[in-house]
């Protein structure tokens, strides 16, 4: 059993401890019911668990350090909110080296939020709302560079705003309100969108931009026997700041050479899309718009009409063997690496269709000249089509394919073997410059290079009979 989910029913009593006897679970769906008791400690059995949802209960007791230890578990997606946890949120919560989302909030957490927090440089959601943490904000939550929602309203938290608060780029919705910040508000970043922050209830807050209507900063004037040295020292501090700049720029090109000159900004990835939305962009799911098929289902070319993009959507076949593992593989190894010649997942969709059915979809760029093995192999019918590849486009898409698969081994945060090369997996843009695609039979590598922990999608051999790899019969 990979995914357990109990929906809509009215379980009562304690989470069974033989859960930790289903070690292949990869997601564990047990939200909205009754249960009491504590998280059962065998949890940690389930060494491949990726989703854990046990949020809206009337668990109790501490968070157990061995979801978050030091043999923490691959998870990505981690909800226990609304039930009655108590103590504090152990340090060893930045051991989640993968975790995207994590929502503690409404239960009754104290003490101060660890400043490991800061090494989970992947998460993206964070609820801490509704407990009783208090202290500052720790300045090491800057290091998170691609969070998107930070919520740590209602609790009991102090001192001033952290600055590296506002040099979060991606961060969209910041709510602070309800605690005792106090000190002047920043004016960058998310702070210049009143929209997207929310401090109310923080009476001691001053300055930020005017929309705030927040009351100005009082002005501490030095005393003029100091003024002197005061300006002698912002000298001195101004030629060391440009000096450390300057020496940071050095390391940053020097740097910058070494890697991957063709990393993207994911400033333009699209933030929630819903199955009505596809249903839409595609007709319907219209064979006039289907573009290809694959193992797993088959892609559509859609256009979002909102912003006129045009967009290709993979729709996973729920019924094929293997394809919700392979959802989540495609996922996994494309929510990390970015690089021109792969090709750019825009969104993913897990919902419902229509007909109460679980629809899965991953949304991409679009590539307008189609695949490698349409260029490659004319068809008998199409004779009169020009689209013959020179011997330069050739040796560019082949330099290009080299490029991506270089990067997916060496370069990228997790070393990742495709696994599924072959030119149907080769798209083309308007320029004709190649992107790899599909990801759905990737292996992931642990970072520690022990072999005994990879991640696969499937078992045995994987991979299109003619381009499967030697690796592979190994």
């Amino acid at each position: 059993m990979q995914r357990l989910g109990l929906f809509g029913n009215r379980l009562l009593g304690e989470i069974p401890a033989s859960l930790g006897n289903l070690t292949q679970l990869f997601e564990i769906y047990l939200q909205d019911y009754r249960f009491e008791g504590t998280i059962p400690p065998s949890l940690i059995n389930c060494q491949n668990l990726q989703s854990l949802d046990i949020s809206q209960n009337n668990l109790n007791g501490s968070i157990p350090q061995q979801l978050i230890g030091a043999s923490s578990l691959p998870l990505l997606f981690i909800n226990l909110s609304h039930n009655s946890f108590t103590g504090k949120l152990p340090f060893e919560v930045g051991n989640l080296k993968n975790i995207n989302q994590m929502d503690i909030s409404n239960n009754n957490l104290s003490g101060e939020i660890p400043t490991s927090i800061g090494n989970c440089l992947i998460l993206e959601y964070l609820y801490l709302q509704g407990n009783s943490f208090s202290g500052a904000i720790p300045s090491s939550m800057a290091s998170l560079k691609g969070l998107r929602l930070l919520d740590v309203s209602q609790n009991n938290l102090s001192g001033s705003i952290p600055e590296g608060l506002e040099k979060l780029l991606f961060i969209e919705k910041l709510n602070l309100s309800f605690n005792n910040f106090e000190g002047e508000v920043p004016i960058e970043g998310v702070f210049k969108n009143i929209s997207a922050i929310s401090l109310i209830g923080n009476t001691k807050l001053c300055g930020g931009i005017t929309k705030l209507q927040l009351p100005k900063c009082p002005v501490h004037l030095m005393k003029p026997r100091k003024s002197i040295g005061f300006k002698l020292a912002i000298v001195i501090i101004s030629i060391v700041q440009i000096f450390l700049l300057f020496s940071s720029f050095l390391v940053w090109m020097k740097k910058s050479r070494k890697k991957s000159p063709s990393m993207v900004s994911t400033m333009d990835l699209l933030l929630n899309v819903s199955y009505k939305e596809l249903y839409k962009a595609t007709s319907g799911f219209s064979p006039s718009n289907l573009i290809g098929s694959g193992s797993f289902g088959f892609v559509y070319k859609g256009l979002i009409h909102s912003e006129e993009r045009s967009i290709a959507v993979k729709v996973l076949n729920l019924q094929q063997k293997g394809a919700s593992k392979s959802f989540m593989v495609e996922c996994n190894a494309l929510r990390n690496i970015r690089h021109k010649n792969l090709v750019k997942i825009l969104t993913c969709c897990s919902s419902m269709d229509y007909n109460g059915n679980e629809f899965k979809a991953l949304v991409f760029e679009f590539m307008t000249n189609g695949s490698l093995d349409f260029w490659l192999h004319q068809e008998l019918d199409n004779e009169n089509q020009s689209r013959n590849l020179s011997l330069l486009q050739r040796l560019n898409v082949a330099i290009d394919v080299a490029c991506a698969i270089d990067y997916l081994h060496n370069y990228s945060m997790q070393p990742i073997i495709h696994c599924d090369l072959k030119p149907s997996n080769v798209l083309l843009d308007n320029d004709m410059v190649a992107h790899v695609s599909d990801f759905g039979l990737a292996k992931l590598l642990p970072i520690t290079n022990d072999s005994s922990e990879k991640q696969t999608s499937t078992i045995g051999i994987k991979g299109s009979i003619g381009y499967i790899a030697p690796s592979n019969f190994f």
